[in-house]
Parts: C-alpha cells; structure tokens; sequence
C-alpha cells in the first residue's frame, strides 16, 4: 500500500485552523473584557504531596496521584519510575528504566495506561521479549507531564483493560498556566557501570492571549546517553555453558509535546494534543562463553570439569584447568533498534444548562522492533579464533549468582582476533518490525439532577476504537562468498565483561551492519514470523453519581463489545519450495484468518463515607476485564530454529478466541486527613480473578519439520489456554506527614497475597506472575525557600517471570533500590539539583525455581541461578529555570 506522506499533517493543520479561527473571533467578541485574576500556585515538595492527597481525598473512586507542581521537578528519569513512589505499585526497571508497572501484586499487562484518558500507542524495541498491551514508560519523560492519577477501583466511565488498574498521564494546559511560563532543564549523569555521560535537555513554554481565550504549550525533550548491563546469562543446555555477557544500548530519547487550547466562550472549549515519544536503542550483546564439559551439543555426560551436579542434572560447580580446558567461543549479536509512538487527540468540552457535553477523537500509531539483527563469532576450534583464551579456574553455581574465579587472564584483545571477519550468515541476520494503532472516538453526557434522593448528576457515553498490531519478520539472503572487514574496523575501545571485568573490545554496531549490509543480496518473507491482529472494540456505559450528607460516589455499569480477527500463515506441514529460506519450512504460502466475538457487562459501584470531617471510609466493588496479550493471540509462532542451538525449536499456538481475564474485586479503606497535606489511611483489597492465559506445553513433538541444529523432529510446542483464576488477597498502608520545619515523610507498605491454581503454570508453582507479595515505599524530605533534600527506598519481595521463548519462567530475587537528591534554589528561578538512583547498587539477580517433574527448561529448574546483573548507581547534576 503506498503511504501518503503528508496525510498526518492534514488533521493537525485542520484543528489548528478551527482553533485559531475560533480564538480569533472570540477575541473580538470580549476585547472590552479584563482578563481573569491570576491564581497563585505554591511550588515545592510540600506543595506536590498535599496536591496529590487532595486528589485522593476528593475522588469518588480509589485513587493515588503524583503530582508534578513544579515543572521538572521529579528525580525520576521516566513516568515509570515516578510511578514507583505510589502505593501498591511496582516497577520493572528492564535495561535500567522504569518500563513496566505492576498494581498491587498483578501482571503488568492488567495495568491500562492511557494519555489523558485514551490508549497510547506503544511497541517493543527488543526482539527476544513478549509482545504485550503494557505501555513502554521507558519512552516517556517525566518533565513533559503534569500529573498522573492511578485508578486502582473501577467506575463504568473508565475505559476497560485494567484489572490492575488505571493509569492516566495527563498533560498540561495553556488556559491553566500563566501566560509565558516558560522552563528549560539540561542534566549530564555518569552510571557507576555505564562508561559515557548521559545527557539530557528539556523545555517547555506556555502563552495565551489577555482575553484568556486561546493558549499554545509547547514542550521537548531530548536524552543521549549509553546504558550497559554486565553479568552472567547462563543457558547451561550448550555443554554446560557459563557466560560472562555485557549489554550496551546507545540509547537517544526524544519527545515532542504540542497543546492547543481555545475557549471562544465561556461555555465551549476546544483542544489539540500531539504528543511525538521515540526511543532509538541501538544494542550489542557481547557473551565469551565457558564449556563446563565437552564442547558436543549432542553431549548428554562427559562433565569433565564439573565437580557437582543439581538435581536437574546441570553443572553447579567445575574445577577447569590447563590440562582440561575446553575451546573458547565468543559471539557479538548486535542490533538496530527503534520505538515511536505519535498521538493526536482533539477534544472538545460544551457546558450547556445543566449538562456538559465531552468528545474526544484521535488516533495513536507506534512502530518499532529490531530494525536488524547480525552476528559475530569466534571459536579457538577453528581459524576465527585459534588466539583466543581458554578458561581456567573456579565457577560455583550453588547460590543465587555464578561465581567465576579465573586462575589465568580472560582478557580478548584484538590481538587475540583474526585479522579479518565477516557476519555469520542469514541465520542470525533478520529484521522484525511491528506496528501498533488505534484510531477512537468517544463521547461523553453529564445531566444534572439533583434529586431529592440525593442524586446529583447522570452520565453516559460511548467510545468505538479499532485496534491493529502488525508483526513482521525477514531473512537475509547472503551473498556466496563473504565479504570480511578488517576485524579492527568492527570495534571501537573496550569493554568489560560481565561481573568479574575482564576486557573485551567493545563492538562498533554501526560498523557491523555496515560489513553486514555489504554481504547481503536480498530478504526473503519469514512467513512464520508474521502476525496480524484486529479489535473492533464498542463500549457504552451509564453512571449515577450521588451526595447526600456524608455520603457520596457513583454507580453504574459498562456493557462492552469486541470483534478480533487473527491474521497469519497456517503451519500445516507445506514443503520448502526451492530457493525459500528453512523458517518458512511447514508453513503455508498463504494467508488464514480467524474470528471471535465476545461482549460483557461490568458493574461498579464506588461509596465513600465522611465519618466526620477529617475520616472517610470508601467500599468500592466492580468488575473489570484485561484482554489477551498479542503474544497469546497470534495464530503461531516459531522460535528457535536454525539458531545453532540444537534443542531449543520450539512453536507456539495461539488464538484470538481466547477470553479476556475478568476481575470481581473489592475494596474496603479508612482514611484520616489532618492538616496541610496530612494523610493516614489503611485498606483491604480482593480480586478474584477467571479466565487465566496460561500455556500447555507439551516436548519431543513431532510437527513434520526437522531442525537442521538437531537433525530430529522434535519441538516443543506450546498452546495459549483459558485455564482456572487466581486470588489477589492484601492490605496497603500510608502515612504522609509534614512537619512543621520543613521535615516530611512518605511511607507505605502493601500485602499482595497473590496465587493461582499450578496447573495454570509450566512451572507447576501457584504465583501469580510478576506478583511481589511485599512492596515498601519510603520517602524522607527536608526544604526550606533555598535548599532541599530528599531520600526514597523502594523495595520489593521476589517475583516470577513467565516469558514462551528463549528466557522461560523463572523467580527474580527481592529488590531494594536507595535514591536520593540534594538541591539548591539559586534564585526564585534558577535551581541546582544533584541526584543519585541505586545507591545500594542492587544486582538484578534471577532463577529458577521449577521443580525437575515440569517440562521446564533444566536451567530454570531446581533453584540453578541462569541471570544476574551488576547493580550501577548513577548520578546526575541538573540545572533548571522557570520563568
């Protein structure tokens, strides 16, 4: 389909024009009128906090906020981190950013995440993760944000998809700022891991007209830096392989935030948002591999150096030396790697006689995946890398960590590389792009009725979105003789190698898919990488809110409605034709299609109780539903094959008639405010949970198709199924209290008893996925007119990770991370802040947990640690200046 340039101009020029034009005559109409008395805002810590309780305070639902008072004022580096400081909430920091959040013990994917209430469009960058609904938060910045308000009780006007919760990020408004406000922020940081400086710049600038009827807002912000992760990833399956790994990412951030506001009447308000986010993650993955036993992948004994085995029968413990050293392997996987995601949204507000009419129209599109993949090995068994190292020494694997002791150099040099290399072929050369998009339109009717019964208002509304995510895959044809690039050309400086730090060059990624480019002909169609998926989603709703004396709230319920459709290659035994790559061996030339169709109701109900003028008591019941990841919808889908692992071939069946999971959930609280900000509150939470997408898997299946790594017909094939529920049981507590000399503190603590029938799981354990059944918040903060401190733990209980593919189910150890900032306001405009996250250097430490009965990969069974990574600190120096 040919792709029209200039069609996403066309909407923007047309609302800029109706807003103008409307400004412009309303201006006209009210020029005798004196612009309205400017509000004063109080800025600072203090100001945030007791902003954020009155949100909580004068919410119908059950609600946490962050505030953002001041422009930029937050330490965190993403709206992801920020959200670490919420109650009940955890985040996954993967590759070092807040990416992922979890609400009170759920799985990530049940969190909905929306832009001033409607969907973003969000895509991976990394092509060995999931392909889930989560919204990326590593995209966007904290300082292009005005406030974030979590959701964690359901009411029939909230768009479905959260049985977590609801998260809204809200941006800032031009007819609500001063005219001019204007803020520009540049910060430079330096990981205790990562060796390049991280820069970042940012501004915004706010302007309406005296008439107050018409206001522009216009903010970026743009982040340069390189993030590396060093540890082990231990796969073991490859004669008991150890391998010391180190992950770079020359990461750029940028993002572009334009808001239009006109008000031509007092009654009628008209807006525009654009918000541009990309993400640019170019990455390497450099691992020197350590052969426990005898380099044979067909090898099932012979551990020659292994001084201890596991119950699943994997090295735990190797002696190694000169006499028993095995070859040396070394392998770069370098990636390009991009995310976008543009949303523009036109909405606009009428307030007649006793109704107020919403409506909102706007569309989100991201794209992104691995642009390219390529590879570079070594091996000292052949002429790429007779010099290289051999391993000698120590390696204990009985705990949560590998522990590598060396008893000769590890270092690689170029010295110890050919003279001259090329890639490793089409095997490992591929591109993966996905695309995610939602076109919606919604609208919303408040009556006012102020019945005697106490009702005071009704509304309703209805919201049609039509969903599309689009994954693809490609192969690379190479060339017949291969075109090598002087070795030295392919790196660029040093590195060091996973915990221990040995040196290794560090890999020149632009350099790579350079040589890579040079030695491919053609790409061919993976058609077993390839899926479509389609939702037509129709929700209408009804909902009573009522006052009467102490009490208040709402009521009411919201019917939904989805039509899916699944796009994709059947595999269905079709023989390779001639001259077609080996992934596309058993799949069919042509498309098939799939249908399902399912609808809900989902009642809610919010009270709240003021027990007297300081203490509220709230009791929130609702049902809420989160529908299938894309990964589980995708029709099939192949992992593994002809990837020189023999062993590791594995399919996966999927289904868009999967069911969405549903929620029955409860919430009881008691809150108590005193003073300026004051807060102490307690509350029980319930979710009973149905419908869970789990996997059946089933090993050594025959599908007609032999692996050329193995030589065999046998896979393991797993199945995306509606199996059982699950129970999140727990209690949230916090305290927020400022004293009177400029002391205050934050502190809550959240109880997630979260489980799920085993049967549900590969790994036959009853955790509910990504579920950390402790989570401690604690915030200390100090300010006075010029200086200001602040220090925040963030700590959470293990957890299980569940990923079909390469990674598998495995447990993430307890994590505590220590952040802290110190600043100076220079002058009323000019502040000077130091900060620093993890300064406890918490290691990301995983594995596995399965028992050896399951069909778990041996890694991940009997408590083998397959993962870990070095904990960095990092610390940034900022400047500011608001206007």
């Amino acid at each position: 389909m040919k792709h029209n340039s200039t069609s996403g101009l066309t909407p923007i020029a047309s609302a800029v024009a109706l807003l103008v034009l409307s400004a412009t005559m309303s201006a006209q109409a009210q020029q005798a009128q004196q612009p309205a008395a400017q509000e004063v805002v109080v800025t600072g810590i203090r100001a945030s906090m007791q902003n954020a309780v009155n949100i909580k305070r004068n919410s119908n639902s059950v609600v946490d906020a962050v505030s953002a008072e001041d422009i930029g004022k937050m330490p965190d580096t993403d709206v992801g981190e920020s959200l670490g400081r919420v109650p009940g909430v955890s985040v996954g920091r993967a590759f070092g950013q807040g990416a992922s959040v979890s609400v009170r013990g759920s799985d990530p994917q049940m969190t909905y995440t929306t832009l001033n209430g409607q969907t973003i469009a969000s895509t991976g960058w990394y092509d060995q993760q999931s392909i889930d609904r989560s919204f990326n938060y590593s995209l966007l910045p904290s300082e292009l944000i005005g406030g974030i308000e979590v959701y964690k009780s359901s009411q029939a006007d909230l768009t479905e998809g959260g049985i977590g919760g609801t998260v809204i990020v809200k941006t800032r408004k031009p007819l609500d700022m001063p005219s001019g406000s204007a803020f520009i922020g540049a910060k430079i940081g330096k990981g205790t891991v990562s060796t390049e400086l991280d820069k970042d710049v940012s501004g915004l600038y706010s302007w309406k007209n005296e008439a107050n009827t018409f206001g522009v807002l216009v903010g970026g912000a743009v982040e340069n830096g390189e993030y590396i992760r060093r540890g082990i990833e231990s796969d073991s399956r490859w004669s008991g392989d150890v391998a010391p790994t180190t992950f770079v990412q020359e990461r750029k951030r940028q993002a572009f935030n334009l808001n239009l506001q006109a008000r031509p009447t007092k009654d009628l308000d008209l807006g525009l948002n654009y918000l541009k986010l990309k993400l640019t993650g170019d990455n390497s993955n450099t691992s020197q591999y350590v052969f426990q036993n005898t380099y044979d992948p067909a090898a099932k004994t012979g551990f020659n150096n292994c001084t201890s085995l596991n119950a699943a029968g994997v090295c735990t413990s190797s002696t190694t030396t000169a006499a028993t050293a095995n070859n040396a392997f070394l392998q770069t996987w370098a990636r390009t790697a991009e995310m976008t995601s543009d949303s523009l949204n036109l909405n606009g507000t009428y307030k007649g006689n006793g109704f107020k009419l919403d409506a909102v129209a706007g569309s989100t599109k991201a794209d992104g995946g691995t642009s390219e993949t390529t590879n570079y090995a070594y091996y000292s068994g052949d002429a790429t890398g007779p010099n290289l190292p051999k391993w000698t020494g120590n390696i204990n694997a009985t705990g949560k960590q590998i522990i590598m002791t060396p008893s000769s150099p590890q270092d690689v040099t170029l010295a110890n590389l050919p003279g001259s290399i090329g890639p490793s072929g089409s095997w490992a050369t591929s591109k993966g792009p996905n695309t995610d998009k939602e076109n919606y339109a919604q609208a919303d009717l408040l009556l006012n009725l102020d019945w005697a019964s106490g009702i005071s208002s009704f509304k309703t509304g209805f919201r049609v979105s039509d969903h599309t995510f689009e994954k693809s895959s490609y192969r690379a044809n190479f060339a017949a003789t291969t075109i090598n690039a002087p070795t030295a050309s392919l790196y660029s400086g040093t590195i060091a190698m996973g915990p221990n730090g040995w040196s290794n060059p560090k890999p020149n990624i632009d350099a790579m898919m350079a040589n890579t480019n040079q030695n491919i002909t053609g790409w061919t169609y993976d058609r077993s990488g390839y899926g479509k998926l389609e939702e037509k989603n129709t929700a209408i709703y009804g909902m009573f809110n009522f006052e009467k004396e102490q009490w208040h709230g709402n009521f009411g319920a919201r019917y939904i409605s989805t039509d899916a459709t699944g796009t994709g290659y059947a595999f269905n035994g079709t023989p390779l034709a001639a001259g077609d790559i080996g992934n596309n061996n058993g799949w069919s030339n042509s498309l098939t299609s799939q249908t399902a169709k399912y609808n809900d109701v989902l009642p809610s109900l919010n009270i709240a109780y003021d027990l007297n003028k300081n203490t509220i008591l709230r009791l929130a019941a609702s049902q809420a539903v989160t529908r299938p990841n894309f990964d589980n919808m995708f029709l099939a889908t192949e992992t593994g094959y002809q990837d020189k692992t023999a062993g590791n071939e594995t399919i996966t069946y999927g289904s868009v008639a999967l069911k969405p999971m549903k929620s029955t959930q409860l919430d009881l609280s008691v809150e108590y405010y005193y003073g300026k900000g004051n807060l102490l509150s307690l509350t029980y939470f319930h979710k009973d949970i149905n419908n869970f997408i789990t996997t059946q898997t089933a090993v050594n299946q025959s599908i007609g198709v032999v692996s050329p790594d193995s030589g065999k017909d046998s896979w393991t094939v797993n199945r995306y199924v509606n199996a059982g529920g699950g129970k999140i049981d727990g209690l949230e507590a916090q305290i927020n209290h400022s004293f009177d000399n400029g002391f205050g503190v934050v502190a809550n603590y959240t109880l997630a008893n979260a489980t799920a029938p085993a049967t549900s799981y590969q790994d036959q354990l009853n955790v509910f996925t990504q579920s950390s059944k402790h989570n401690v918040n604690l915030l200390g903060y100090w300010e006075s007119p010029q200086y200001f401190a602040r220090a925040a733990y963030n700590w959470r209980s293990e957890y299980m990770l569940r990923e079909t593919g390469w990674y598998g189910n495995r447990m993430h150890d307890s994590y505590g991370t220590l952040d802290a900032s110190i600043g100076w306001n220079v002058t009323d405009k000019i502040r000077l802040t130091l900060e620093a996250t993890n300064l406890l250097k918490a290691d990301d430490v995983q594995y596995g947990t399965a028992s050896t009965t399951t069909t778990v990969k041996v890694p991940l069974q009997a408590g083998y640690p397959a993962w870990s990574f070095k904990g960095e600190t990092t610390y940034r120096l900022s400047v500011s200046a608001k206007f």
